[in-house]
This record gives structure tokens, sequence and C-alpha cells, in this order.
């Protein structure tokens, strides 16, 4: 595989795990704020990831294909085409971290396994990416742990401030 292809899909895995686990995490903690129906709740998560799965996956390949364009403009549409496939798969795979736990669990029981879940995810994801990119593996893993986690813990709190209950 070539660098370039490379760079495209570990920018696109990393980029549809950490903003699918954030986001989902965020939507499931407002939308049980609001204290729904399960199916209800889950019927919204899954419609969330399908939907910001696709919009991830256009975004990806206009802006792989863009930066296509700026520079040599050989292989555009392979390597736009490929960051759009590999961005819609890591957001709808990593989609589930979070929505699982609200199948099998009550609601405020689901949103505590659903963020540690995402945050050890978040921590998995930095590692192999430290491992992978030869760079300090456990400062990538607190590093993605930390900032992802600090978002997850906005979503919560936006949710708590403007919930129903």
């Amino acid at each position: 595989m070539s660098d370039a292809l490379t760079k495209v899909f570990v920018r696109n895995i990393i980029f549809g795990v950490e903003d699918s686990l954030v986001s989902t995490v965020g939507l499931l903690a407002g939308i049980a704020s609001t204290g729904v129906a399960p199916r209800t709740l889950l019927m919204t998560g899954v419609i969330y990831i399908a939907v910001e799965a696709l919009s991830m996956a256009v975004g990806s390949y206009l802006s792989e294909d863009s930066v296509s364009d700026l520079e040599s403009g050989t292989g555009a549409l392979s390597h736009a085409s490929i960051g759009a496939l590999v961005m819609f798969a890591s957001f709808v795979i990593a989609g589930f971290v979070p929505l699982i736990p609200y199948l099998l669990l009550a609601p405020a029981t689901a949103l505590m396994v659903s963020v540690v879940l995402s945050l050890a995810t978040l921590f998995a994801l930095g590692y192999i990416h430290g491992r992978v990119a030869k760079a300090p593996p456990w400062t990538r893993a607190l590093r993605m742990a930390i900032l992802g986690g600090a978002a997850i813990a906005l979503g919560i709190v936006v949710a708590r401030l403007f919930g129903v209950s």
C-alpha cells in the first residue's frame, strides 16, 4: 500500500471512530435524558449512525478528492473512494459501541457503560495509532481518551442542562 493510501486509511479510521463515539454518546445521553421509550432511543441511535456515517463518508470523499485536485491530480478517485468507504465503515462500527449498552441495560446504567466503553475504545485506538505511527503509544492513547472524553463530557453536560428530567 502506498504511503498516500496509508495516510487516507489512518486519517479516516481515526476521524470516523472518534467522531462516531463522541457524537453517538452525546446524542444518546441527550435523548435518554428526556425519558423516551427504549425503542425510540434505539431507533434514534441507529438512524443517527446510518445518516451520519453517510454524511461523513461523503465529506471524506469530497475532502480527499479536493486534496488530490490540489496536488498531482492522480489517483483522486481511488483515494477519495477508499477514504469514503473507510470513513463509512469506521463510523458505523464505532457507532454501535455506545449504542449496544442501550440494547442490554436500563438507560441510566447504559449511559455509564456507554461512556466507559467509548473511552476504552478511544484509548485503544490512540494506543494502536501510536504503535502504527511509531509514536509513544501511551501518550497517543491518553491524548485520544482525554480529548474524546472532554467532548463526551460536554455532550452529557449539555444533555443534562437542557434535558427534561
